[in-house]
Protein backbone atom coordinates (compact mmCIF):
# COMPACT_ATOMS: atom_id res chain seq x y z
CA UNK A 1 0.00 0.00 0.00
CA UNK A 2 1.17 3.38 -0.96
CA UNK A 3 2.62 5.22 2.19
CA UNK A 4 2.31 8.52 1.35
CA UNK A 5 -0.72 10.09 3.19
CA UNK A 6 -2.20 13.05 1.80
CA UNK A 7 -4.10 15.87 4.42
CA UNK A 8 -7.94 16.47 3.31
CA UNK A 9 -7.51 20.05 3.68
CA UNK A 10 -9.23 20.82 0.01
CA UNK A 11 -11.28 17.72 0.35
CA UNK A 12 -9.38 16.18 -2.62
CA UNK A 13 -10.51 12.58 -3.45
CA UNK A 14 -7.27 10.90 -2.41
CA UNK A 15 -6.85 8.64 -5.65
CA UNK A 16 -8.09 11.73 -7.94
CA UNK A 17 -5.75 14.15 -5.97
CA UNK A 18 -2.81 11.40 -6.36
CA UNK A 19 -3.32 10.99 -9.87
CA UNK A 20 -3.44 14.63 -10.88
CA UNK A 21 -0.61 16.13 -8.92
CA UNK A 22 1.58 13.45 -8.67
CA UNK A 23 1.04 11.09 -11.53
CA UNK A 24 1.61 8.02 -9.49
CA UNK A 25 -0.08 4.29 -10.15
CA UNK A 26 -1.63 3.01 -6.94
CA UNK A 27 0.28 0.19 -7.22
CA UNK A 28 4.16 0.66 -7.55
CA UNK A 29 6.22 -2.06 -10.04
CA UNK A 30 8.61 -4.09 -8.39
CA UNK A 31 11.14 -2.51 -9.91
CA UNK A 32 12.13 1.01 -11.22
CA UNK A 33 10.32 2.55 -14.21
CA UNK A 34 12.09 4.06 -17.10
CA UNK A 35 13.22 7.67 -16.05
CA UNK A 36 11.05 10.24 -17.29
CA UNK A 37 13.10 12.69 -19.19
CA UNK A 38 10.28 15.26 -20.03
CA UNK A 39 10.50 16.51 -15.92
CA UNK A 40 9.39 19.85 -15.12
CA UNK A 41 12.30 22.42 -15.54
CA UNK A 42 15.29 22.27 -12.72
CA UNK A 43 16.21 25.63 -11.41
CA UNK A 44 18.57 26.25 -8.87
CA UNK A 45 16.86 30.09 -8.41
CA UNK A 46 14.39 30.89 -10.06
CA UNK A 47 11.27 33.30 -8.77
CA UNK A 48 7.92 31.77 -8.75
CA UNK A 49 4.76 33.00 -6.93
CA UNK A 50 1.77 32.13 -6.24
CA UNK A 51 -1.27 34.52 -4.79
CA UNK A 52 -1.48 33.74 -0.85
CA UNK A 53 -5.40 34.32 -0.98
CA UNK A 54 -5.02 30.42 -3.29
CA UNK A 55 -4.97 27.81 -0.50
CA UNK A 56 -2.59 24.59 -1.46
CA UNK A 57 -2.40 21.13 -0.67
CA UNK A 58 -0.69 19.73 2.15
CA UNK A 59 1.04 16.57 1.64
CA UNK A 60 2.55 14.12 4.33
CA UNK A 61 6.16 12.82 3.37
CA UNK A 62 6.86 9.01 2.81
CA UNK A 63 7.77 7.82 6.12
CA UNK A 64 10.50 4.84 6.99
CA UNK A 65 10.90 3.81 10.59
CA UNK A 66 14.89 3.86 11.75
CA UNK A 67 14.34 0.11 12.65
CA UNK A 68 13.35 -1.02 8.82
CA UNK A 69 15.56 1.53 7.40
CA UNK A 70 19.02 -0.24 9.38
CA UNK A 71 17.59 -3.55 8.31
CA UNK A 72 19.69 -4.32 4.80
CA UNK A 73 17.91 -7.00 3.91
CA UNK A 74 14.96 -5.13 4.02
CA UNK A 75 12.97 -4.34 0.68
CA UNK A 76 12.12 -0.75 1.03
CA UNK A 77 12.24 0.11 -3.27
CA UNK A 78 8.83 0.97 -2.85
CA UNK A 79 8.65 3.62 -0.46
CA UNK A 80 12.23 4.76 -1.90
CA UNK A 81 10.19 5.07 -5.24
CA UNK A 82 7.79 6.80 -4.20
CA UNK A 83 9.37 9.31 -2.07
CA UNK A 84 12.43 9.75 -4.53
CA UNK A 85 11.38 8.21 -7.55
CA UNK A 86 10.63 10.46 -10.72
CA UNK A 87 6.94 10.39 -9.63
CA UNK A 88 7.75 11.02 -6.29
CA UNK A 89 8.43 14.70 -4.15
CA UNK A 90 12.00 14.09 -3.96
CA UNK A 91 11.57 14.21 0.24
CA UNK A 92 10.86 11.41 2.57
CA UNK A 93 11.46 11.35 6.13
CA UNK A 94 12.74 8.86 9.00
CA UNK A 95 10.66 8.12 11.82
CA UNK A 96 12.18 6.89 15.15
CA UNK A 97 15.70 7.53 15.12
CA UNK A 98 17.48 6.99 18.39
CA UNK A 99 18.48 9.99 20.66
CA UNK A 100 17.48 12.53 17.19
CA UNK A 101 14.81 14.27 19.28
CA UNK A 102 17.71 15.79 22.23
CA UNK A 103 20.21 15.86 19.42
CA UNK A 104 17.91 18.33 17.88
CA UNK A 105 17.03 20.65 20.60
CA UNK A 106 20.16 20.86 21.86
CA UNK A 107 21.37 22.00 18.61
CA UNK A 108 18.60 24.04 17.35
CA UNK A 109 18.75 25.89 20.75
CA UNK A 110 22.10 27.31 20.46
CA UNK A 111 21.07 29.10 17.55
CA UNK A 112 19.35 32.34 18.32
CA UNK A 113 22.69 32.42 21.37
CA UNK A 114 24.95 32.15 18.55
CA UNK A 115 23.09 34.59 16.88
CA UNK A 116 23.15 37.13 19.87
CA UNK A 117 26.98 37.29 20.24
CA UNK A 118 28.81 40.75 19.70
CA UNK A 119 29.32 41.55 16.34
CA UNK A 120 33.31 41.82 17.03
CA UNK A 121 32.96 38.10 17.68
CA UNK A 122 30.98 37.29 14.58
CA UNK A 123 32.87 38.87 12.81
CA UNK A 124 36.05 36.62 13.72
CA UNK A 125 33.65 33.75 12.66
CA UNK A 126 33.37 34.97 9.44
CA UNK A 127 35.54 33.68 6.26
CA UNK A 128 35.05 35.37 2.88
CA UNK A 129 37.31 32.97 1.38
CA UNK A 130 34.97 30.24 1.00
CA UNK A 131 31.84 32.25 0.20
CA UNK A 132 30.98 32.55 3.40
CA UNK A 133 30.96 28.72 3.59
CA UNK A 134 32.60 28.33 6.69
CA UNK A 135 31.67 29.73 10.07
CA UNK A 136 28.98 32.48 10.46
CA UNK A 137 27.13 34.26 7.62
CA UNK A 138 24.79 36.85 7.64
CA UNK A 139 23.25 39.57 4.87
CA UNK A 140 25.67 38.19 2.55
CA UNK A 141 22.71 36.16 0.27
CA UNK A 142 20.31 37.84 -1.79
CA UNK A 143 16.51 37.39 -1.92
CA UNK A 144 15.10 36.65 -5.60
CA UNK A 145 14.50 40.83 -4.94
CA UNK A 146 18.18 41.03 -5.53
CA UNK A 147 18.20 42.80 -1.94
CA UNK A 148 20.83 41.61 0.48
CA UNK A 149 19.22 38.93 3.34
CA UNK A 150 18.80 40.40 6.37
CA UNK A 151 16.48 38.18 7.98
CA UNK A 152 18.23 35.15 8.09
CA UNK A 153 21.61 34.14 9.32
CA UNK A 154 23.35 31.02 8.53
CA UNK A 155 26.66 29.14 10.51
CA UNK A 156 28.46 26.43 8.63
CA UNK A 157 30.70 23.93 9.37
CA UNK A 158 31.86 19.95 7.99
CA UNK A 159 30.30 17.78 11.31
CA UNK A 160 32.59 15.22 10.61
CA UNK A 161 36.35 16.76 9.68
CA UNK A 162 37.70 19.90 11.16
CA UNK A 163 40.44 20.44 8.86
CA UNK A 164 39.64 18.69 5.40
CA UNK A 165 42.99 18.94 3.92
CA UNK A 166 46.17 20.96 4.46
CA UNK A 167 47.02 21.24 0.75
CA UNK A 168 47.20 25.08 -0.19
CA UNK A 169 45.93 24.15 -3.76
CA UNK A 170 43.43 22.35 -3.08
CA UNK A 171 42.47 25.02 -0.12
CA UNK A 172 42.56 28.28 -2.70
CA UNK A 173 40.69 26.20 -5.60
CA UNK A 174 38.25 24.69 -3.63
CA UNK A 175 37.70 26.99 -0.40
CA UNK A 176 34.01 26.15 0.41
CA UNK A 177 34.89 22.63 0.59
CA UNK A 178 38.45 22.48 1.58
CA UNK A 179 38.34 25.19 4.14
CA UNK A 180 38.58 24.53 8.11
CA UNK A 181 35.53 24.73 10.13
CA UNK A 182 35.63 28.21 12.78
CA UNK A 183 34.31 27.44 16.14
CA UNK A 184 33.19 30.26 18.77
CA UNK A 185 35.77 28.01 21.31
CA UNK A 186 35.44 30.58 23.83
CA UNK A 187 31.96 32.32 23.34
CA UNK A 188 30.10 29.52 22.67
CA UNK A 189 32.03 26.56 23.18
CA UNK A 190 28.67 23.98 23.61
CA UNK A 191 28.05 24.54 19.85
CA UNK A 192 30.84 22.34 18.27
CA UNK A 193 29.71 19.53 20.22
CA UNK A 194 26.17 20.04 19.28
CA UNK A 195 26.75 20.71 15.81
CA UNK A 196 29.34 17.66 15.52
CA UNK A 197 26.66 15.19 17.34
CA UNK A 198 23.70 16.17 15.41
CA UNK A 199 25.45 16.21 12.37
CA UNK A 200 27.28 13.17 12.50
CA UNK A 201 23.78 11.30 13.42
CA UNK A 202 22.12 12.67 10.36
CA UNK A 203 24.95 11.96 8.60
CA UNK A 204 25.13 7.80 9.76
CA UNK A 205 20.90 7.70 9.04
CA UNK A 206 21.66 9.32 5.34
CA UNK A 207 23.95 6.46 4.38
CA UNK A 208 21.26 3.73 5.58
CA UNK A 209 19.00 5.71 3.63
CA UNK A 210 21.74 5.93 0.60
CA UNK A 211 22.02 2.24 1.11
CA UNK A 212 18.19 1.41 0.36
CA UNK A 213 18.46 4.40 -2.82
CA UNK A 214 21.35 1.89 -4.28
CA UNK A 215 19.18 -0.66 -3.82
CA UNK A 216 16.81 0.47 -5.59
CA UNK A 217 18.46 1.92 -8.44
CA UNK A 218 20.47 -1.25 -9.03
CA UNK A 219 17.13 -2.93 -10.18
CA UNK A 220 16.82 -0.45 -13.32
CA UNK A 221 20.72 0.39 -14.29
CA UNK A 222 24.07 -1.32 -13.91
CA UNK A 223 26.62 -0.02 -11.42
CA UNK A 224 29.86 -1.02 -9.61
CA UNK A 225 29.40 -1.21 -6.22
CA UNK A 226 32.13 1.85 -5.45
CA UNK A 227 29.92 3.58 -7.92
CA UNK A 228 26.68 3.39 -5.43
CA UNK A 229 25.57 6.60 -3.49
CA UNK A 230 26.25 5.22 -0.02
CA UNK A 231 30.28 4.87 -1.22
CA UNK A 232 30.28 8.14 -2.66
CA UNK A 233 29.32 9.46 0.76
CA UNK A 234 31.06 7.27 2.95
CA UNK A 235 34.35 8.42 1.02
CA UNK A 236 33.62 12.10 0.92
CA UNK A 237 34.65 15.12 2.69
CA UNK A 238 32.57 17.72 1.48
CA UNK A 239 29.93 17.21 3.61
CA UNK A 240 28.72 20.59 4.93
CA UNK A 241 25.83 21.18 7.96
CA UNK A 242 24.18 24.37 8.12
CA UNK A 243 22.57 26.61 11.53
CA UNK A 244 19.74 28.48 10.71
CA UNK A 245 18.50 31.43 12.45
CA UNK A 246 15.80 33.29 11.47
CA UNK A 247 15.53 36.53 13.06
CA UNK A 248 12.52 37.71 14.78
CA UNK A 249 10.43 39.89 12.23
CA UNK A 250 8.24 42.77 13.15
CA UNK A 251 4.54 42.93 11.39
CA UNK A 252 5.16 45.10 8.55
CA UNK A 253 8.41 42.83 7.31
CA UNK A 254 5.79 39.96 7.11
CA UNK A 255 3.61 41.95 5.49
CA UNK A 256 6.05 43.60 3.02
CA UNK A 257 6.17 40.11 1.36
CA UNK A 258 2.89 38.40 2.34
CA UNK A 259 2.32 37.09 -1.55
CA UNK A 260 5.69 35.74 -1.56
CA UNK A 261 5.87 31.96 -1.58
CA UNK A 262 9.75 31.65 -1.29
CA UNK A 263 9.77 34.89 1.60
CA UNK A 264 12.20 32.55 3.83
CA UNK A 265 14.06 30.88 1.61
CA UNK A 266 14.13 31.61 -2.21
CA UNK A 267 13.14 28.39 -4.65
CA UNK A 268 16.22 26.18 -5.47
CA UNK A 269 17.04 22.64 -5.67
CA UNK A 270 19.98 21.14 -3.98
CA UNK A 271 23.24 20.57 -5.93
CA UNK A 272 24.70 17.95 -4.19
CA UNK A 273 23.61 14.03 -3.49
CA UNK A 274 21.51 14.37 -0.42
CA UNK A 275 20.17 16.29 2.20
CA UNK A 276 19.31 15.75 5.67
CA UNK A 277 16.63 18.26 7.16
CA UNK A 278 15.45 18.68 10.88
CA UNK A 279 12.13 20.42 11.35
CA UNK A 280 12.01 23.51 12.49
CA UNK A 281 12.17 24.89 16.12
CA UNK A 282 9.67 28.17 16.37
CA UNK A 283 10.67 30.64 19.39
CA UNK A 284 9.20 33.74 20.88
CA UNK A 285 10.86 35.30 23.85
CA UNK A 286 13.05 32.48 24.09
CA UNK A 287 9.68 30.40 24.82
CA UNK A 288 8.75 27.66 22.13
CA UNK A 289 5.96 27.99 20.64
CA UNK A 290 4.21 26.16 17.73
CA UNK A 291 4.13 27.59 14.14
CA UNK A 292 1.96 30.62 14.66
CA UNK A 293 0.85 30.22 10.57
CA UNK A 294 -0.07 26.81 9.25
CA UNK A 295 0.05 27.76 5.82
CA UNK A 296 4.54 28.52 6.70
CA UNK A 297 6.29 25.60 6.46
CA UNK A 298 8.40 23.94 3.04
CA UNK A 299 7.02 24.04 -0.35
CA UNK A 300 7.84 21.63 -3.51
CA UNK A 301 7.29 22.35 -7.26
CA UNK A 302 6.20 18.78 -8.20
CA UNK A 303 6.52 16.91 -11.83
CA UNK A 304 3.00 18.45 -12.69
CA UNK A 305 4.40 22.08 -12.47
CA UNK A 306 2.43 22.34 -8.92
CA UNK A 307 2.87 23.74 -5.86
CA UNK A 308 2.04 21.92 -2.74
CA UNK A 309 3.46 22.48 1.11
CA UNK A 310 5.63 18.89 2.30
CA UNK A 311 5.32 18.43 6.03
CA UNK A 312 7.04 16.00 8.37
CA UNK A 313 7.23 15.39 11.99
CA UNK A 314 9.20 17.05 14.34
CA UNK A 315 10.85 14.15 15.74
CA UNK A 316 11.81 12.81 12.13
CA UNK A 317 14.80 13.77 9.52
CA UNK A 318 14.05 14.20 6.31
CA UNK A 319 15.68 13.62 3.77
CA UNK A 320 15.83 15.32 -0.03
CA UNK A 321 17.60 14.35 -3.30
CA UNK A 322 19.74 16.45 -4.91
CA UNK A 323 20.98 17.34 -8.50
CA UNK A 324 24.30 15.42 -8.84
CA UNK A 325 22.30 12.34 -7.19
CA UNK A 326 19.53 12.75 -10.05
CA UNK A 327 22.60 13.03 -12.62
CA UNK A 328 24.50 9.79 -11.28
CA UNK A 329 21.30 7.75 -11.25
CA UNK A 330 20.09 8.82 -14.65
CA UNK A 331 17.19 10.06 -13.32
CA UNK A 332 15.95 6.93 -11.07
CA UNK A 333 16.06 9.09 -8.23
CA UNK A 334 15.07 12.58 -8.60
CA UNK A 335 15.40 15.93 -7.28
CA UNK A 336 12.97 18.65 -7.01
CA UNK A 337 12.77 22.75 -6.72
CA UNK A 338 11.74 23.74 -3.16
CA UNK A 339 11.57 26.85 -0.79
CA UNK A 340 10.54 28.11 2.56
CA UNK A 341 7.50 30.27 3.20
CA UNK A 342 7.68 31.77 6.33
CA UNK A 343 4.72 32.80 8.63
CA UNK A 344 2.80 36.26 8.59
CA UNK A 345 0.02 37.95 10.27
CA UNK A 346 -0.11 39.57 13.40
CA UNK A 347 0.48 35.69 15.76
CA UNK A 348 4.00 35.61 13.54
CA UNK A 349 5.11 38.95 14.78
CA UNK A 350 8.36 38.61 17.13
CA UNK A 351 8.84 34.62 16.29
CA UNK A 352 12.20 33.55 15.42
CA UNK A 353 12.76 30.67 13.68
CA UNK A 354 15.73 27.63 14.04
CA UNK A 355 16.88 24.77 11.88
CA UNK A 356 19.37 22.80 10.52
CA UNK A 357 20.65 20.83 7.31
CA UNK A 358 23.07 18.57 6.63
CA UNK A 359 24.36 18.69 2.73
CA UNK A 360 25.56 15.43 1.76
CA UNK A 361 27.73 15.26 -1.27
CA UNK A 362 30.37 13.92 -3.21
CA UNK A 363 34.20 14.56 -2.37
CA UNK A 364 35.50 17.78 -4.42
CA UNK A 365 37.91 14.72 -6.55
CA UNK A 366 34.83 12.01 -7.15
CA UNK A 367 35.05 11.66 -10.58
CA UNK A 368 31.20 12.29 -12.11
CA UNK A 369 30.18 10.06 -14.80
CA UNK A 370 27.20 11.63 -16.51
CA UNK A 371 25.66 9.82 -18.81
CA UNK A 372 25.00 10.65 -22.67
CA UNK A 373 21.43 11.84 -21.84
CA UNK A 374 21.86 13.81 -19.19
CA UNK A 375 19.61 16.90 -19.04
CA UNK A 376 20.56 18.50 -15.95
CA UNK A 377 22.92 21.82 -16.58
CA UNK A 378 23.99 20.00 -19.77
CA UNK A 379 25.34 22.92 -20.95
CA UNK A 380 28.04 22.93 -18.12
CA UNK A 381 29.18 19.35 -18.86
CA UNK A 382 32.59 19.04 -21.03
CA UNK A 383 32.47 16.86 -24.34
CA UNK A 384 34.53 14.22 -22.41
CA UNK A 385 31.76 13.68 -19.97
CA UNK A 386 35.06 14.16 -17.54
CA UNK A 387 34.40 16.09 -14.35
CA UNK A 388 35.13 16.05 -10.35
CA UNK A 389 32.68 17.42 -8.31
CA UNK A 390 34.46 20.24 -7.37
CA UNK A 391 35.08 20.94 -10.80
CA UNK A 392 30.87 20.96 -11.46
CA UNK A 393 30.04 22.99 -8.45
CA UNK A 394 32.53 25.52 -8.70
CA UNK A 395 31.09 25.61 -12.50
CA UNK A 396 27.79 25.54 -10.93
CA UNK A 397 28.15 28.47 -8.21
CA UNK A 398 29.89 30.82 -11.01
CA UNK A 399 26.90 30.33 -13.25
CA UNK A 400 24.31 30.88 -10.70
CA UNK A 401 25.65 33.13 -7.93
CA UNK A 402 28.73 35.16 -8.05
CA UNK A 403 32.53 34.61 -9.10
CA UNK A 404 34.90 34.06 -7.08
CA UNK A 405 37.29 37.56 -6.54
Amino acid sequence: MPSLQYKSLLHYNSLLFRNQFLNVSAASPPSPPPPNRNLSCRITSQSMSCSSETPLPTLRTVTITYYELKDKDADLSLKIEEGFGPNGLGILSITDVPEFPSLRRNLLCLSSRLAALPEDVKKELEDPQSRYNFGWSHGKEQLESGKPDLLKSSFYANPLIDVPTNGAYLIQRYPSYCGANIWPQAALPELEVAFKALGKLIFDVGLMVAYHCDQYVSRGMKMQKDEGLEQILLRSRCHKGRLLYYFPAQLSNHEENSDSMSSWCGWHTDHGSLTGLTCAMFKRNDVEISCPDSAAGLYIRTRSGEIVKATFGENEIAYQIGETTEILSQGYLCATPHCVRAPKGKEASGVGRSTFALFMQPDWDEKLKFSEDVYIHKELIPSNDSLTFGEYSETLLDKYYHKKT
